[in-house]
C-alpha cells in the first residue's frame, strides 16, 4: 500500500476550510466488498432465512438487475423482514453488524484520506444509497459528521416497509450533494467525490475533483477517457499471492529463529539470552516477509531507563511482534492465561518467561504478577497491554491497574508505547498480515516514585488521556 504521506500529499496541498467538501461512497470505497453482505451474514447467523424470504429477495434482485423495477422498489422488496421494527431496533442492529462484520473491512487508505480532509478543515460527508441504519456506525467510527443516504418511511415509530422517494442513488446522489452544498456553503468545483461505481457518474461530473477508488470496469473506462485519478486499494478483501507468500514466510521464520536462539542459549548458558535472540530474529524475519515497516517516534525512550514497564494499546494480533521488535532484549511479557496452553505459541512464551494472568480471578491475577515484579528487581523489563484485550477499532479501552501496580511495587517507570495503526496490517481476527507502515510513538518514561494507591486512578486517567491525544494527532 502507498504510504500515508504519498496518499494524502495532494489533499495537504489543497485549500483549507469548510467550503471544500469530500464526499465518500461506502461499498468498495470506504469498505472492502459490500456492506449488505455483512447484514446478510448477521441475519443468517442470528435468524436464518425462510424459503419465502429467500425467494422474495431473489425475485426483487432479479427484477432490479433486469431493469424491471426501480432502486427504491428493490430496497422495499428485499427489506420485508424489517417491517414493523422501530428506529432504535434498526440502529441497534446496524451497530451490531458493524462491530461484528464490517469494522475490520475499512480500508486503511480510505481512513487516511478521510483524516487528511478532516485535518484540512474540509466538510466530510458520506453519500450512499444505503440507509442510516446501515452506515451511521461507520460514520461515527471515522468521525464523519454528515451522512447523505436513502431514508426509510416510519409510521408511529415503526418501519412501514416503504422507502422515501427520491432515493440517494444515481441522480439522487448528485441531487442530495448539490442540496447539501447549498445549505453548507460548499464549493462543489473545489470539492472531491470518491467512489467505485459507474452509477455515480452524475455526482462525479458535479464536483471539480472526482476520484475513483477500485473502480468497476465501466467507471474505469470512463475515468480513463476523462483523465480522472484512480486509487486501487488491496489492503482488505481477498488476499493476493503477495500476502499469502508473506504469511507462509512469517510462519516459516520460526525455524530459522529457533536455529539462532538455541545456539545462543547454549553458548551463553542463559535461556533468557537465547529467548531474546529468538524473538528478535523472528520478529525481524516475519516483518520482512510480510512487508511491515515501522515508523518510530521517540525510539530513544525505549532505552533511556531500564528496567521499566512498557505499556502498549492493544489493537492487533501483530502487537506482540511489534513490541518484541521494539524492546529487543531483557524483557518479559504478561499475557492472558488462555495462551499458556496454546500450541507452539504457549511453549515459546513460557520459554521467554512470559507471566500468565487469569483475568477472570482478580486475586489470582494480582498474585500471578509477583514473578514480573521479581523479574524487574533482577533488571528485566516487563511488556504489558493494560487494556487486557484487543479492540476491533482504534478506540482506546479502559486501562486495568495491574501494570501500574507492578511498576509501583518494583519502583520502575512506566513507558507508554502508542501503536497508531497496527490494524492497517492485521485487523482483529485477521490471519493474513498486509504490507503496511505502522506508526508508533514512544513517550518519555513516567516515574512512579511517590505514587500512592489512593491516587492511582488519577495517574491512569492522565496516561489514558496521553494515549487518546497521541492517537488523534
Amino acid at each position: 500500500m502507498s504510504t500515508r504521506r504519498q496518499l494524502t500529499h495532494e489533499i495537504e496541498q489543497a485549500p483549507q476550510g469548510a467550503k471544500v467538501a469530500a464526499f465518500f461512497d461506502v461499498d468498495r470505497t470506504l469498505l472492502a466488498g459490500f456492506s449488505a453482505a455483512g447484514f446478510m451474514k448477521d441475519r443468517f447467523s442470528n435468524e436464518g432465512f425462510s424459503l419465502r424470504d429467500m425467494l422474495g429477495a431473489a425475485a426483487g434482485t432479479w427484477k432490479f438487475g433486469s431493469g424491471q423495477t426501480s432502486f427504491p422498489s428493490f430496497l422495499e422488496d428485499t427489506s420485508t423482514n424489517l417491517v414493523g421494527l422501530s428506529e432504535d431496533e434498526l440502529l441497534a442492529q446496524g451497530e451490531r453488524v458493524f462491530a461484528d462484520h464490517l469494522v475490520t473491512d475499512i480500508y486503511p487508505e480510505s481512513r487516511a484520506l478521510v483524516e487528511a480532509h478532516q485535518r484540512q478543515g474540509h466538510t466530510v460527508a458520506i453519500v450512499s444509497s444505503a440507509t442510516h441504519f446501515q452506515i451511521d456506525a461507520l460514520a461515527r467510527e471515522l468521525g464523519i459528521e454528515h451522512v447523505l443516504c436513502t431514508e426509510l418511511e416510519f409510521e408511529d415509530g415503526k418501519f412501514t416497509g416503504k422507502v422515501q422517494r427520491p432515493a440517494c442513488w444515481q441522480e439522487g446522489k448528485a441531487r442530495a450533494a448539490s442540496e447539501f452544498a447549498r445549505e453548507h456553503d460548499v464549493d462543489l468545483e473545489e470539492s472531491y467525490f470518491y467512489t467505485d461505481s459507474h452509477d455515480d457518474i452524475s455526482l462525479l461530473d458535479a464536483v471539480g475533483k472526482p476520484r475513483l477508488v477500485n473502480p468497476d470496469r465501466e467507471l474505469a473506462s470512463v475515468g480513463s477517457r476523462r483523465g480522472w485519478p484512480v486509487y486501487q486499494f488491496h489492503s482488505r478483501g481477498t488476499p493476493g499471492r503477495r500476502e499469502i507468500a508473506g504469511l507462509l514466510g512469517a510462519l516459516g521464520s520460526l525455524g530459522p529463529a529457533a536455529m539462532v536462539g538455541i545456539p545462543a542459549a547454549i553458548a551463553s548458558g542463559s535461556v533468557r539470552k537465547g529467548a531474546d535472540m529468538m524473538l528478535n530474529t523472528y520478529s525481524e524475519l516475519a516483518m520482512t516477509a510480510t512487508g511491515v515497516e515501522l515508523n518510530v517516534e521517540g525510539e530513544h525512550n525505549l532505552w533511556s531507563h531500564r528496567p521499566a514497564v512498557f505499556i502498549f494499546n492493544h489493537q492487533s494480533g501483530l502487537d506482540s511482534m511489534l513490541m518484541a521488535r521494539l524492546t529487543k532484549r531483557d524483557v518479559v511479557g504478561v499475557a492472558k492465561k488462555e495462551l499458556e496452553d496454546a500450541p507452539i505459541v504457549g511453549p515459546l512464551m513460557k520459554a521467554a518467561g512470559v507471566v500468565f494472568v487469569d483475568r477472570g480471578d482478580r486475586n489470582k491475577a494480582i498474585e500471578a504478577l509477583q514473578p514480573a515484579v521479581e523479574a524487574m528487581q533482577k533488571g528485566l523489563s516487563v511488556v504489558v497491554a493494560p487494556e487486557g484485550t484487543r479492540s476491533a477499532t482504534r478506540k482506546l479501552g479502559r486501562f486495568k491497574k495491574g501494570a501500574f501496580h507492578m511498576a509501583m511495587a518494583a519502583g520502575v517507570p512506566i513507558v507508554p508505547v502508542v501503536i497508531k495503526n497496527a490494524l492497517d496490517a492485521l485487523p482483529r481476527d485477521g490471519v493474513v498480515i498486509r504490507s503496511a507502515t505502522v506508526d508508533i510513538v514512544v513517550h518519555e518514561p513516567i516515574p512512579t516514585e511517590g505514587w500512592r494507591s489512593e491516587d492511582l486512578d488519577d495517574h491512569i486517567a492522565e496516561i489514558e488521556d496521553l494515549y487518546r491525544k497521541t492517537l488523534e494527532a
